[in-house]
């Protein structure tokens, strides 16, 4: 019930961030050096994870993200991830609302799920759910 509660009190943050393009390489040492950034991608998919801790600010405020490369044939993107209960229910909701499903529901790892939609102006958006 707390849990209900809450979610109806407070807004849902925006937890991660990603930059996604043609040549992750590039784009990886182009924000390193523009930001200072760590980016660390000593993973299976070579995606460059900047993690929240050592990238705040001084009152501590600041999210983590990625920077990576996209697919075959896909420009990529800039955008923001909301982390949401059901990411299944805010994409129909976005849609409901006037936007349209770009993708998802889809497990990218155990744990994480997450969708991306296109809000009414086709500015691109992505929800995630994590088992965290």
């Amino acid at each position: 019930m707390l849990g209900a509660e809450r979610s109806k009190k407070m807004g849902q943050p925006v937890v991660h961030f990603e930059i996604i393009g043609n040549d992750s390489e590039k784009l990886k040492n182009y924000y390193s050096g523009l930001f200072g950034w760590k980016i660390e991608s000593d993973n299976p998919m070579n995606y460059g994870v900047v993690q929240r801790v050592g990238n705040v600010n001084t009152d501590g405020v600041g999210i983590g993200g990625g920077v990576a490369a996209a697919p075959e044939g896909y420009a990529g993107h800039v955008t923001f991830y909301v982390e949401v209960p059901d990411v299944e229910a805010a994409l129909v909701k976005a849609e409901n609302l006037g936007g349209s499903r770009m993708m998802g529901p889809e497990k990218v790892m155990e744990g994480v799920e997450i969708g991306l939609f296109n809000d009414p102006e086709g500015h691109l958006v992505g929800v995630v759910r994590s088992a965290s």
